[in-house]
Order: C-alpha cells, then structure tokens, then sequence
C-alpha cells in the first residue's frame, strides 16, 4: 500500500477506498483547512497523541476553502473550516464520493477588529466597519481619531474568515482595492502591531500585541467586548460556529474517536485554553 506521506508529497489524489484503509488503521488523521483552526487543531492534535502514542495526526493550515478541496480531492481525513460549506463544495464533494460531508460544530469563536495599540479609538459600529473596508471612509479623523489614512489588512480570498467577514459585515460587497491582503491571522497581527494606521479582523485567539475594538450593532447600541459571555450570549454582534467536515464513509474507528474526544470535556477545555470559546453541551451531540 503506498503510505500517506507518499500521497500527500506527491499531490495525487487518493482513491476513498486507500483513504478508508489508511483510517481505518488507525495510524495517520491528516488535518487540513482553516488557518483560524490551526493553533487549536495542533494543540488538540498534540493531546491527543500524547494519550494515544499509535496515533499521529498531520495538521496544516491554508484556508477553509483549500480544506475543503482537498476534503473533495481525498486528500484528507478531516476539513476545518471557519465557515459552513458552500453548496457547490457539497456537490463536488458528492460528485467525487458520492456523500454530503458531515458537519461537526467544534468551538465559537468572536472575530475581532484590531488596531495598534496607539490607536486612540476604543469602539466601532459594523456600519463603520461596512464602510472601512469597502474604501468608502479612508481616514481616522472621519472615526474622532487622528489625520492619518486607514491602511486595511485582511485575509486572502481562500480564506473562511475573509468570507464571513464578507458576508457579514461587507453584505457581499467587495473589499476596498488598497486593502493588503495577508496569508494568515498572525501576519495580520504583526502589520498592525508595527503600524499605527492599521485595521484588520481576525479570531480573538491570535489577538496578543494588538487593540481589540469593542464593536456596536448600531449608533444606537451598546459597545460589546468579544468575551467568552458576550459571544455565547451572543450579545457580542460578529461571532460565528468553528467546524470539522468529514466524509461520512471514514467517520468511523479512529477518527470517529478522536472527533468524540474534540467535542468531550476534555477537548473543549483545550478551547478555552487556546482562547476560543466551548460549544454548549447541547449542541456537541449535533
């Protein structure tokens, strides 16, 4: 049989039949998607291995949308995704094995707006937001902050952030054409950690060196802090569902354990400690 290394380095794509051998050996769960996802997805990889040394498990990053290809190209086990599945990606997925994925919800997570540090603004409404990164507002002054030019960082366009983001808060309207696109969260953080005219948006794990703006439905509403209370609450206005897809045809030994142990106690307690927030107990039986 040819190993999954072999497939992996040689991007061929795998037939469902070697991909259902390999999982059920036990021996090997590839990871792959969401660059939001990563730094959990290997610190629940790195747990879980440490409890079940017959197990590895590869986790890479590259974007909900290059998850979920390779979900279709079965060169995967597992997609994260920091979005829900688009219907065309449902139907290459059954087109190439013959099944809806199946959808797991694994955390929350509240996507937050940085600045710099010195940045002296402390709120923002999703209008402001709306109106930032489409380029229709191009100064600080026009928010009650210093003559400067807004410099926009955002995500490249495979990214599931970049999309929740688009929908969301841009209503489907295209991002402004000077906004800098960046390959990840963490490069997002250290450009606006170095400039003082940045603004970008992201998950709140990956916030550290950078001002979280507090974010205001409306002029009229309260400005809500991204907590782990006000985005289970959901008084916190821009937060969404993490996700694992897989193909139901290999949900089952070891994978289907280690997806059981993602959504336990245990592995939702690692959420919380990488600094995104636990699904309510209700929902980890969905």
């Amino acid at each position: 049989m040819k190993t999954l290394k072999t497939i992996i380095i040689a991007g061929t794509i795998a037939s469902s039949v070697l991909l259902s051998q390999i999982a059920e050996a036990a021996t090997t769960i590839v990871v792959k998607g969401s660059d939001t996802l990563v730094i959990l997805a290997q610190k629940w990889a790195e747990v879980y291995m440490s409890k079940n040394p017959d197990v590895k498990i590869q986790v890479t990053g590259g974007g909900s949308g290059t998850g979920f290809a390779a979900l279709q190209n079965q060169t995967t086990h597992l997609c994260n995704a920091s979005r829900k599945i688009k219907a065309k990606e449902i139907q290459a997925c059954i087109a190439a094995f013959g099944k809806r994925p199946t959808e797991y919800k694994v955390a929350l997570d509240g996507l937050s707006i940085y600045v710099n540090q010195d940045n002296p603004l402390k709120e923002i409404t999703i209008e402001q937001l709306e109106l930032i990164f489409t380029g229709k507002v191009k100064n600080w002054k026009e928010l009650g902050g210093p003559d400067a030019p807004i410099v926009i960082y955002s995500r490249e366009n495979s990214s599931g952030t970049y999309e929740f983001f688009k929908e969301h808060i841009l209503k489907g309207k295209d991002f402004a054409a000077s906004a800098q696109t960046m390959p990840g969260t963490a490069a997002i953080i250290q450009a606006i950690a170095k400039d003082k005219k940045g603004i970008g948006y992201g998950g709140a794990a990956y916030g550290v060196g950078v001002k979280h703006l507090n974010v205001k439905s409306d002029a009229n509403s309260p400005a809500v802090e991204p907590t782990e209370e006000n985005i289970v609450g959901g008084t916190y206005p821009i937060w969404r569902y993490l996700y694992v897809y897989v193909n139901p045809a290999l949900d089952k030994g070891e994978i289907a354990k280690y997806l059981n142990w993602i959504r336990s106690d245990e592995g939702q307690a690692i959420v919380k400690e990488v600094g995104y927030y636990p699904l309510p107990k209700n929902l980890r039986e969905n």
